[in-house]
């Protein structure tokens, strides 16, 4: 972490007039960028797509499940991965992944479009469901059994974002994306991105002075030694006691991966 918290940096004081020329000019770049955005979305709507196994197992609420039985009845299917370490406390849980699990609440918007929405999670059921339950998530939640990962997973990492389409009985993988594209997950990052000092990362390009606390390998989705969000919990008289077993799992962070 850096210790650069030099509040007393601040932009130029102009009056409105010049102030709202200036971002009049940023405006075309914006408008740009979303407009690249669009096309880059009707590119993404013309990909191909390859076929998964329907059948491919997982574990819900109630016992097993297949893939295919996911999707809830409906056309398709957004599917976060989410990193696990069998064994390990609440606070070393990935904190990459809770970063983004944590925004996501409600699904009716994604519903009204004939879309689920599910967590799939690398650790057994018992163990990562008590977590959800912890942070107070209430997305349907899967794990991924050892036998079931390789299929799923495709020489990738849990940390992805993966979408899926259905027709009939048959799955197919339409798109998957990782690291910063899974920001979208995440509206806490585009609202930062208005203010005036930014994230606060290393990397940000931003005006010698301006505070830059955090790097871009978990840390930056941490508070005191755990996941930010975690904090909020405890505070509300929720336990984090995950009844882990005694073989725990390496520890890694989602950010860490390729």
């Amino acid at each position: 972490m850096n210790h650069n918290d030099n509040t007393s940096a601040l932009p130029t004081v102009v009056d409105r007039a010049t102030w709202q020329a200036k971002l009049d000019e940023l405006r075309i770049r914006e408008k740009a960028h979303t407009r690249e955005g669009d096309a880059i979305a009707a590119a993404r709507r013309r990909l191909p797509m390859v076929e998964v196994d329907s059948t491919i197992p997982l574990i819900g609420p109630d016992g097993p499940v297949t893939l295919l039985e996911t999707f809830e009845g409906r056309s398709q299917l957004v599917v976060y991965y989410h990193m696990w370490h069998t064994g390990r406390p609440a606070a070393e849980q990935c904190e990459g992944c809770t970063f983004s699990t944590t925004h996501i609440n409600e699904l009716s918007y994604l519903n009204s479009r004939d879309v689920s929405y599910a967590t799939f999670c690398q650790g057994p059921y018992e163990e990562s469901s008590r977590y959800r339950d912890f942070m107070g998530w209430t997305i349907p939640w899967y794990s991924v059994p050892q036998n079931a990962v390789d299929q799923l997973i495709a020489d990738r990492h849990f940390g992805i974002l993966v979408s899926y389409l259905r027709d009939g009985d048959k799955v197919y993988e339409t798109y998957w994306t990782t690291g910063r594209g899974n920001e979208l997950m995440a509206p806490s990052y585009g609202l930062l991105d208005l203010t005036v000092y930014g994230r606060q990362e290393f990397w940000e390009d931003s005006p010698e002075g301006w505070p830059q606390h955090w790097g871009s390998k978990g840390g930056q989705f941490q508070l005191d030694g755990r996941p930010t969000a975690q904090w909020s919990r405890l505070e509300a008289g929720h336990s984090d006691d995950l009844k882990t077993s005694s073989t725990a799992t390496d520890r890694h962070c989602c950010q860490d991966k390729p």
